[in-house]
C-alpha cells in the first residue's frame, strides 16, 4: 500500500526483456537507504517487487499483466519515473490509500497554466466514469491528486508548483500516456452496489430500519 506522495524521481538506466517479462534497472539515491530485495516499490503508479539492490540502483521485473495495464512497457533508458516506497503502519497518510494496481492508461488532453498552478485534463474510458467525483482522489503516475472537475470523457486536476518540481509532472506534455488508479474505496463501494443491484432497493423504510 502507498500514499501517492512521491519520495524521489528515479532515472531508468536499463530496459531488457526476460522471458516475456520486462526488467527495469532504476537509478535512485535516498530511497535506497533501507530498500532490499523483496520490498514493494511504486514506479509511476505501478506496484513492483524489487529483485535486486546494488550501489545506486535497484531492479524490478514487470510481468505481462503489468505491461498490459500500465505504461511501463514504453519506458526507455534515461526516462524519469516517480518512486515511492511502501507505506509503513506508523507513517502519516499524506495523500490517500493507493494500491499500486493501475486501472488504465490515460492520455493528457490539455495542460493550462492558471495563476501559479497547472490544470491537467485527462481522458478516461467510459466505463470508469462512475469512479470519478469532484473533490475525490485519484493517483496519476503514482501521484495523489484531487479531482477538480468531471466531464463527459475526461477529468481535471490542479497541480501546484511543488508537485511539478518534485514529480515527473514538470516534464509532461499534451498526448503523454499516464498510469491512472481510481480511488480504492470508491471501487469497493461500486462493487458492493453492483453485486447487490436488483436484490434490494434503498427506500425510506430501509433507511429508517438502519437508523437513518
Amino acid at each position: 500500500m502507498f500514499t501517492g506522495i512521491i519520495e524521489e524521481i528515479g532515472k531508468v538506466e536499463q530496459v531488457s526483456l526476460s522471458g516475456g517479462n520486462l526488467r527495469l534497472k532504476v537509478k535512485a539515491s535516498g530511497i535506497l537507504s533501507d530498500l532490499k530485495a523483496g520490498d514493494s516499490i511504486n514506479i509511476n503508479g505501478a506496484c513492483q517487487t524489487v529483485i535486486e539492490v546494488k550501489d545506486n540502483h535497484f531492479t524490478v521485473e514487470a510481468v505481462e499483466e503489468t505491461l498490459k495495464r500500465t505504461n511501463l512497457g514504453h519506458l526507455k533508458t534515461k526516462d524519469s519515473v516517480n518512486l515511492e516506497r511502501a507505506l509503513r503502519p506508523s507513517d502519516r497518510l499524506g495523500g490517500h490509500l493507493v494500491s499500486g494496481h493501475v486501472d488504465f492508461v490515460g492520455r493528457i488532453k490539455s495542460i493550462i497554466q492558471k495563476d501559479r498552478s497547472h490544470v491537467f485534463e485527462f481522458e478516461f474510458p467510459k466505463e470508469y466514469q462512475s469512479l470519478f467525483i469532484e473533490k475525490g482522489s485519484v493517483a496519476i503516475d503514482g501521484v495523489s491528486l484531487t479531482v477538480v472537475q468531471v466531464l463527459k470523457n475526461s477529468f481535471t486536476v490542479s497541480v501546484i508548483p511543488f508537485t511539478m518540481k518534485q514529480t515527473t509532472f514538470g516534464a509532461k506534455k499534451t498526448g503523454d500516456a499516464v498510469n491512472i488508479e481510481t480511488d480504492l474505496i470508491g471501487k469497493y463501494v461500486e462493487r458492493i452496489l453492483t453485486v447487490q443491484k436488483g436484490k434490494f432497493q434503498i427506500t425510506e423504510d430501509w433507511l429508517k430500519e438502519k437508523g437513518w
